[in-house]
């Protein structure tokens, strides 16, 4: 069936808020999953209580921070330490292949809705825990965000200037990174149950999904004792690198040198001035010693140049060159609508507005946003009565219980 999505047909509860969760099950529910996203209106994902706003108005359901990591999703406002609540969210276990939920370690177990009470549920069930420092160990009950399974992993340390305080990766970086492990992982799960019928408990902690990052630098302090600290945009083995500054205000372009071919190219564009005849230039080891000295003259060369046209003009002599994009460069960006990376979608809220697609393209089907992310509680009534198969009378029963919030 050459419409058929890749994961058409698989069940997902999404119990989990904020970034890493959310983004693993929208990989699914983008790419066909049926996914329920089960929220509370008290305490709010507090994604919904971020911006950006449509037109600058605060409101629950007018922040796309949340809708872009939230569509195709099905959306259902349960209370779950409402008993009536709760008996849902077991239905909706029992429904499911997988689970995923994002909450301190042992609040899921508090509530009887851990891995192995979801177990006795649905046995071959596929749950995924996400935190900061994974399930088990001493540092299991450290929560927090991404902010800080960065730091401690020591991103923070390698980012930024020498001189300055730490500074960076910009956003929460594990939340960013650790979605793209955790929905592979949840995958070969899949395929593992497919194969045996056994179900899995995937224990993700978000520390660990991200260190790989880092590999280059543990291993060179594991074989030379080195340790990387923050050195800007500058590399620790190639000059010139770094981000220069253009015409207008507060424009850039990045220029990264890795071979001889690149520095003679770069010589050409800037028209071969007499500053790069320099014997101390002729060589990497020269041209990283000397590197205050090229930023001064690039930056020179560079400063009265339009971004675009720089980046455009340098790369067409070899030299790699990109020009340091804004959110408004990246909507009119011609590649990425070239690739058609976002997509206009209608939100009952807030209208019209653009979702970012996948960093990938799949040949035989259009991947991306399918719908939408719900307002709170969107889909209530079609979860509970066309999901989850529950009478007139049962749903009534928990309206009056104050399950369904």
């Amino acid at each position: 069936m050459a419409d058929l999505l890749p994961f058409d047909g698989l069940k997902v509860a999404d119990f989990s808020w904020v970034i890493v969760g959310p983004t693993t099950a929208k990989y699914l529910a983008d790419h066909g999953a049926t996914v329920v996203r089960v929220e509370a209106a008290a305490p709010l994902d507090i994604l919904r209580t971020a911006g950006p706003f449509k037109d600058g108005v605060p409101g629950a359901d007018r922040t796309q921070f949340f809708g872009d990591i939230n569509t195709s999703k099905l959306g259902i406002s349960l209370d779950l330490k409402n008993p009536a609540g709760l008996e849902i969210a077991k239905r909706l276990i029992s429904w499911a292949d997988v689970v995923i939920e994002s909450f301190r370690p042992g609040i899921v177990d508090s509530l009887g809705i851990g891995y192995e009470a979801n177990r006795e549920i649905n046995p071959s069930v596929v749950m995924a825990s996400t935190c900061l420092m994974g399930q088990t160990g001493g540092a299991a009950a450290f929560s927090g965000y991404g902010f800080h399974a960065a730091s401690i992993a020591g991103f923070y340390e390698t980012t930024g200037w020498p001189d300055l305080a730490p500074d960076g990766p910009w956003v929460a970086y594990t939340d960013g990174v650790s979605p793209r492990i955790l929905a592979a992982t949840i995958m070969a799960a899949l395929d593992h149950r497919r194969r045996t019928g056994q179900g899995q408990h995937i224990d993700a902690a978000q520390l660990e999904m991200s260190l790989h990052f880092l590999s280059p630098q543990i291993m060179d302090y594991s074989t030379s004792g080195r340790s990387v600290t923050r050195n800007g945009n500058r590399s620790q083995f190639f000059a010139p690198q770094g981000a220069y500054p253009c015409a207008g205000d507060d424009q850039w372009c990045t220029i990264a040198v890795e071979t001889e071919e690149q520095w003679e190219a770069l010589q050409r564009a800037m028209g071969i001035p007499a500053w790069t005849q320099d014997a101390k230039f002729d060589s990497m080891e020269g041209r990283l010693e000397n590197h205050d000295a090229i930023d001064q003259h690039i930056g020179e060369w560079t400063k009265d140049q339009e971004t675009t046209a720089l980046m455009q003009s340098l790369m067409s002599h070899g030299v790699p060159a990109g020009m340091v994009q804004r959110s408004s460069d990246l909507e009119s960006d011609p590649q990425l609508a070239h690739r058609k990376y976002f997509r206009t979608l209608e939100h009952q809220e807030m209208g019209p507005v653009p979702y970012a697609g996948h960093q990938f393209r799949i040949k035989g089907y259009d991947n991306g946003p399918r719908f939408p992310a719900p307002v709170l509680g969107q889909h209530n009534e079609q979860v509970l009565r066309e999901v989850l198969g529950m009478t007139d009378e049962e749903i009534t029963e928990a309206i009056i219980a104050e399950a369904i919030q």
